[in-house]
């Protein structure tokens, strides 16, 4: 009887208003889950009844069986990205998905996420706050990504070693009106018998640091000689407390203050390191050798001054604080001040990412219907680049959500007056009885 299939088919409104109730529901408590990503319910109708026709027709047609839920479809689109600032939050702009690596439910593998809330454990992993380990490239001990195989991202255990100086450079101005000291140069009385000193710390293979005092002294017209001393405390049979020289040379200048030529002499030899520790001395491109002569140490009329001084050595270092930049590389900041590139994190991509399986925590897990991850880098095959310091927000917009609510509560109503107009008409017809 149709009035019992009209039941049958309101029943099925019913559900179906019910399902996407959930659906909606679930969006809206989820509206400030970080990385997450809204679903809708999509319907189909059920299979239809053909209907006997009469003879001069010969089709009666098809009735309607009411509606069946074909498919809680998700949707990727982007979520607003939000500053945090914090160093490890990350977002994705674009597609893609970070891949970590744990257990869940009971299973054991690799899933997919867009919540970047990424931290750094007490074994100096990088990993979500659950506990699962970031999937991605790590770097050697020179900052150069191996890019072979993925895998955890122990980052927060990193140091640098020591590097010792090879090369000191000074740029500096002498003074082209200084006269020449009245004594003969002498190291234990520098001061008084040279025109102009500058300091400038050095390293050795162990890191331990050395106070280098450099002397210039004015030898005649446009010439000069200068003398690099440390204490001898800290050199292979030095005597503590004695200025000792480790390197000495001279340099001339041209009529109009340029550098014409640069000579160096000496060695350094550290206490208890490498020895003897080669130091090259750079104090510009004399003119002898095609340069300018104006790069480094000049002798313009001005008084004596240095405006640089730097060297390429440094003591070691323990990591301070990380950053990570749009490609993933997870870049450390040493105490030395020293930076240096730790790991890269990678990110996965699917040929149908709405079809990946949900299995709580914000995490997706693969499988058939999705397609395997292609793994890689951030900003190439597809994949989306990574903002650091940022979060990727829920992407739920509440008033539609609300106005599916809304349809799916008249939807429901709705359904519920089949019931009752079937159920009153069946009263109806068990009236015929009396």
């Amino acid at each position: 009887m149709s009035l019992m299939t009209a039941l049958y088919s309101g029943a099925s409104g019913l559900e179906a208003s019910s399902l996407e109730l959930s659906v909606v529901g679930d969006n809206i408590a989820n509206g400030n889950t970080i990385g997450f990503k809204g679903s809708r319910a999509a319907f189909a109708d059920a299979m239809a009844q053909n209907l006997i026709g009469d003879s001069s027709s010969g089709n009666g047609g098809q009735r309607g069986l009411g509606v069946k839920l074909q498919v809680v479809q998700k949707i990727l689109s982007q979520g607003a990205l939000v500053n945090t600032g914090v160093a490890t939050d990350l977002g994705i702009e674009g597609a893609g998905f970070f891949a970590v690596a744990g257990t869940r439910n009971g299973q054991t593998g690799t899933f997919y996420t867009r919540a970047g809330q990424f931290t750094i454990d007490k074994d100096g992993y990088m990993t979500n706050l659950s506990g699962m380990r970031v999937q991605g490239y790590t770097a050697d001990s020179a900052g150069v990504i191996s890019g072979a195989q993925v895998g955890d991202l122990q980052v927060g255990n990193a140091s640098t070693n020591p590097r010792s100086t090879t090369e000191i450079t000074i740029k500096a101005n002498l003074s082209a009106t200084a006269t020449t000291p009245a004594g003969a140069w002498d190291p234990a009385d520098a001061a008084n018998t040279s025109n102009f000193t500058a300091a400038v710390t050095i390293y050795d293979s162990l890191g331990k640091s050395h106070q280098v005092d450099v002397y210039y002294r004015k030898t005649g017209a446009g010439a000069w000689s200068w003398y690099a001393l440390t204490d001898g405390a800290n050199l292979t049979g030095g005597t503590a407390g004695t200025a000792t020289e480790i390197a000495t040379g001279t340099m001339t200048f041209g009529t109009e203050g340029q550098l014409l030529t640069s000579t160096k002499a000496g060695t350094f030899n550290p206490r208890g390191a490498v020895n003897p520790q080669p130091l090259a001395f750079d104090f510009g491109t004399p003119t002898a050798t095609s340069g300018e002569g104006l790069d480094g140490i000049t002798q313009f009329a001005a008084g004596s001054t240095t405006s640089f001084t730097n060297q390429d050595g440094y003591d070691s270092g323990s990591l301070v604080r990380v950053s990570i930049d749009n490609t993933g590389n997870v870049m450390g900041v040493f105490s030395n001040g020293q930076t240096r590139t730790l790991a890269q994190i990678a990110l996965a991509n699917f040929e149908a990412p709405d079809q990946l399986t949900r299995v709580g925590g914000n995490l997706f897990s693969s499988n058939q219907q999705s397609g395997s991850p292609s793994i890689g880098e951030a900003g190439s095959g597809g994949r989306g680049q990574m903002v650091g310091g940022a979060l990727e927000q829920s992407n739920i917009d509440m008033a539609q959500e609300f106005i599916r609510m809304i349809a799916s509560q008249r939807a429901f109503q709705a359904n519920s007056k089949t019931l009752t107009t079937a159920d009153t008409l069946l009263g109806e017809l068990m009236m015929l009885k009396r």
